[in-house]
């Protein structure tokens, strides 16, 4: 893990009213202004609210490069309603796909394929470690019916940010074609469309652009949108539909989340004020090593070795000491004014922290002194976990 030092940015300022920081990887903490540019009514099908979806979709093409080859689909819902209209829109009734799952949100895009009816296989790490290029290679050549893999970018039950460079050019060599779940990693961690084969990925406006819920959207290939034509299960969730629709008229097939939609262009302002995807990603490495360090220095111990933390969200295993009750600590932790976040793991007690929205290290070092407070009310006489998960981590991450 490396600390990455802070460009010039804009200043991080309190949440108002005394609203707690929102350490989880979305919702998160917004700006004032995000939150203000909601204020505003607007018609749905009014010429002014169309301009703002096409400036939303020409911004988002914009950090995902790629060019004039792929177009964003905004749609409503969370993040989980676009996987799931990107998986039943862009990949065949008679296609297969090799999931890449290691942790709760790949474990949830094979049950959606289940559900869809498509057949699928998986490739399992577990919480500890992420799949690799050479292991991708060998499933595909094992097996010629795969037609689509799909990975999730940063697995944020375990805080894993998986190599997505080196998957991408296994799955091109082998000639399949790869969907990226970048729901939790769009708009930091860098992702350029020119340099990674991927036929679509997919994200949400409430993640690291720092909008609010809402909607979400799919960056795809137009060659693949221009193919989804009749392959969605649902009228709803139909990707070419809403293309097709938007492309004709400017307008959403459905009522669209107006006020979210003006956030999202606030936000976008902001983060393009900031820097862009390079200054978003340094301000969110120096809040992980910020927490990292402070948390490591009471005592508990992160899931994950330094190499594969992200700049997302880090999970800690549970203290082992008995006085440690999670509802609790959650519960002193939001009365200092910090909301964080449950384990969501299958091996291990754990909890989460995450490093993104409107917060920098200067915050990060409260929620330090903020848990301190806490350990100290329960009674907590060590942070450090069971000794059984630590030898469960270093068996698995051998």
């Amino acid at each position: 893990m490396t600390t990455a030092a802070n460009p010039a940015q804009t200043a991080i300022v309190p949440p108002a009213r005394g609203e707690p920081y929102l350490l989880t990887p979305g919702p998160l903490t917004t700006a004032f202004s995000t939150k203000e540019a909601m204020l505003v009514d607007w018609g749905s099908w009014d010429g002014c609210f169309r301009a703002m979806t096409a400036e939303l979709r020409r911004a988002v093409l914009e950090i995902a490069g790629g060019g004039d080859a792929y177009d964003c689909v905004p749609l409503q819902g969370s993040g989980s309603y676009c996987v799931e209209a990107m998986l039943g829109s862009l990949i065949p009734r008679d296609g297969k796909t090799l999931v890449l799952a290691n942790g709760a949100y790949g474990q949830r895009i094979a049950r959606t394929l289940s559900i869809l009816g498509r057949a699928h296989s998986v490739i399992d790490k577990g919480d500890y470690l992420p799949p690799r290029g050479p292991e991708v290679a060998d499933a595909l050549a094992a097996d010629p019916a795969i037609t689509h893999v799909v990975v999730v970018h940063c697995e944020t039950s375990s805080g894993i940010l998986n190599p997505i460079e080196e998957i991408a050019a296994a799955v091109q060599a082998a000639g399949r074609k790869l969907l990226i779940d970048s729901m939790s990693a769009f708009g930091a961690v860098q992702i350029d469309l020119d340099r990674v084969a991927c036929e679509a990925l997919v994200s949400s406006a409430n993640k690291c652009i720092e909008g609010v819920p809402g909607f979400g959207f799919v960056v795809a290939r137009k060659t693949v949108l221009a193919a989804a034509k009749g392959n969605s299960h649902s009228l709803s969730l139909d990707i070419y539909d809403q293309w097709d629709v938007m492309n004709r008229t400017g307008q959403w097939r459905f009522t669209p989340p107006t006020h979210a939609v003006a956030a999202f262009l606030e936000a976008l302002r902001l983060h393009k004020l900031e820097g862009g995807q390079p200054a978003r990603l340094a301000r969110y490495a120096g809040n992980r090593d910020a927490v990292v360090a402070g948390l490591r220095g009471l005592g508990f111990e992160t899931l994950l070795a330094d190499r594969w933390l992200s700049p997302i969200i880090v999970t800690f295993f549970s203290p082992a000491d008995p006085a440690f009750k999670f509802g609790q600590f959650y519960d002193l932790m939001k009365q200092q004014g910090f909301i964080i976040y449950p384990g969501k793991l299958t091996v291990a007690d754990s909890f989460r922290v995450g490093c993104i929205g409107q917060v920098d290290a200067h915050v990060m070092r409260q929620v330090v002194a903020a848990a301190a407070n806490a350990l100290a009310s329960m009674g907590v006489a060590s942070a450090a976990p069971a000794a059984a998960a630590l030898n469960e981590r270093k068996l698995l991450a051998a």
